[in-house]
């Protein structure tokens, strides 16, 4: 899969941007804030419906304009497909694909592969759940583009069952006055425990490529895992701070049950409080490495190794299951933070990929093997590089 010609208009610093793109490796060269990145991150949204960067889709249009428009040329072996987006400030966005408007915006997903690796990632293994809630989610998204609308009705359903409680914790509601919350709890346990199933399956199938990816990048022995710690088990109700148990079975029969009965065993917690204290929302993924948290004991070296690692698993999980080629790979300033030993073993497993695109600085970061095609980008102008 490769992008074959991307089109922008007033999207982030790009006023008007055509611009033609080849297989193999396309590097992007200039200084910050030139609109490098924002060039990528074009290409990445119309294959997640968000960006690595912001959340939310208003900051992508450019100051001071009513929509931006990101249009994509997109091939796979002998097909090609026109896929298009149109972000507006104050109506609804609307898409195309081949020229003809979607029904719903997400109907474009599944039509563009890309994997991100960017400073960000970081995050994903130091910081807070809801980044590695993220990346999980995200990538359930792009091996089953319908779950889009399940975590869509997930979180419409959790707001109005928030909005409830809320209510009745204000005026004391209790009893044959809450049938109403019974008809959200149906629905909360139905998506709810689909969703927590899917990131269990998905967990399972990237596991054997995320430990081949981390020691081909680290050259190292540790092998990292990934466990998921749910709100569903365990009989008390945990603050956010403190640990909540393992979760390690994926039958969704199994799951809703466990879902139905902790739902009602912590429903007045829930009215004393005023909120959803169970569900997915509050779940988080432990990134162990040799058994330990990387999060608490990984050294910088091995955080940015797990970072990319889990980067590189999805773009082989990509690969084996939507069955339409490598995943566009975008490297978004990253070589800068790596080093020369990582830098280099990363030039070596991305070298054949179908398509790469990568952002730098300066040439120097980046390793000789990947600076083939070159563009040089500045004010929000690219030219190819001769």
């Amino acid at each position: 899969m490769l992008v074959k010609h991307l089109t922008l208009s007033h999207f982030r610093n790009h006023t008007a941007t055509d611009q033609p793109l080849q297989s193999g490796v396309n590097l992007f060269l200039g200084p910050n804030g030139q609109g490098k990145t924002n060039f990528v991150e074009a290409i990445a949204y119309l294959s997640t419906l968000s960006s690595h960067r912001v959340s939310g889709y208003q900051p992508l249009i450019q100051h001071d304009q009513p929509q931006s428009i990101i249009r994509a040329l997109v091939g796979h072996e002998d097909r090609d497909v026109l896929v298009e987006l149109e972000l507006n400030r104050d109506t609804p966005n609307r898409a195309r694909i081949n020229k003809s408007p979607a029904p719903r915006v997400r109907d474009v997903l599944g039509v563009l592969h890309a994997v991100v690796f960017a400073p960000e990632d970081l995050d994903i293994v130091k910081k807070d759940p809801s980044n590695r809630r993220v990346f999980i989610d995200t990538l359930v998204v792009q091996v089953w583009p319908r779950f889009a609308g399940v975590y869509s009705d997930y979180d419409r359903v959790l707001k109005q069952r928030n909005t409830l409680l809320r209510t009745a914790r204000q005026t004391g509601t209790r009893g044959s006055a809450l049938s109403t919350l019974d008809a959200w709890d149906d629905q909360m346990v139905r998506l709810g425990a689909e969703i927590v199933t899917a990131r269990l399956d998905l967990i399972e199938r990237l596991r054997p490529f995320l430990t081949k990816a981390y020691q081909d990048i680290a050259i190292a022995n540790n092998e990292p895992t990934i466990m998921v710690r749910s709100s569903l088990v365990g009989a008390q109700v945990l603050d956010e701070e403190e640990e909540l148990p393992y979760l390690s079975f994926t039958e969704r029969a199994a799951v809703e049950t466990m879902y139905r009965e902790k739902l009602a065993s912590v429903k007045p917690k829930e009215l004393e409080r005023g909120i959803t204290l169970i569900g997915p929302h509050r779940d988080d993924l432990v990134l162990l490495l040799g058994g330990k948290p990387a999060k608490l004991f990984a050294s910088h070296g091995e955080s940015w190794s797990y970072a990319l690692a889990l980067r590189l698993a999805s773009m082989q999980l990509l690969r084996e299951e939507t069955r339409t080629g490598d995943p566009i790979l975008i490297l978004d300033d990253v070589f800068a933070e790596l080093d020369a030993g990582r830098r280099n073993r990363l030039a070596e497993l991305v070298a054949d990929n179908e398509q790469v695109l990568i952002t730098a600085a300066v040439a120097e970061d980046v390793p000789e093997s990947l600076k083939a095609k070159q563009f040089f980008v500045e004010d929000g102008v690219i030219v190819r590089g001769e």
